[in-house]
């Protein structure tokens, strides 16, 4: 039997324990490091194939392209359209003005369809942000998926998803944070600083 994913994260060391700023700029007292995970490329294979199977079933008969955010969801957002056998994209923020782009000469068509697939999801904003970038080039997005769902199943990204692991775990804004409050010493481990 497979273990978990939660116990694949315990196992991995990607589980951790403390204080620490997400990157929505939110503070929490877990945090999940996928990237821990991921780099063991069986373990990376394993959940892109487990998602792919999720979010379409019948391959890439109905889902022509995985679009990730960079990024944390470039490795599953890879091994899942590898998975369907369809190709993979991804967004990056613009500099000046901190949007989600399309960069690197990738390009989509009105009437394509994807799916969206990110590391985690606390908040739902970089999926949402990819999301809005696809369709408002036209493509149908038909779902998103993550490996960790950090709001219990609770956010609504205005189309259908799934998650590997759906977990209910506690966040602060920094000036509500009981940690912050004693005198705790936050950490950011994540891939994108925020303030």
């Amino acid at each position: 039997m497979l273990p978990s994913i939660i116990d694949v994260f315990r196992e991995t060391g990607a589980y951790l324990s403390g204080h620490f700023r997400l990157t929505s700029g939110l503070h929490s007292n877990e945090y999940l490091q996928c990237a821990r995970v991921l780099q063991n490329p069986a373990l990376a294979e394993r959940m892109g194939r487990e998602l792919a199977a999720q979010l379409a079933p019948d391959g890439s008969a109905r889902c022509g392209l995985v679009a990730s955010p960079a990024l944390g969801g470039l490795i599953i957002g890879h091994e899942v359209a590898r998975a369907i056998g369809c190709r993979f994209i991804f967004t990056e923020r613009d500099a000046p003005t901190g949007k989600m782009i399309l960069r690197r000469g990738f390009a989509v068509e009105p009437g394509e369809t994807a799916v969206v697939v990110e590391d985690v999801v606390t908040t739902g904003g970089s999926t949402r942000e990819v999301i809005a970038v696809l369709q408002a080039a036209g493509v149908r997005v038909l779902g998103a998926g993550s490996i960790i769902d950090r709001t219990g199943g609770k956010v609504d990204l205005g189309v259908p998803r799934v998650a590997l692991a759906v977990l209910e775990t506690s966040t602060w804004k920094p000036e509500e944070c009981p940690l912050c409050r004693d005198g705790v010493p936050v950490e950011k481990p994540g891939s994108r600083v925020t303030a």
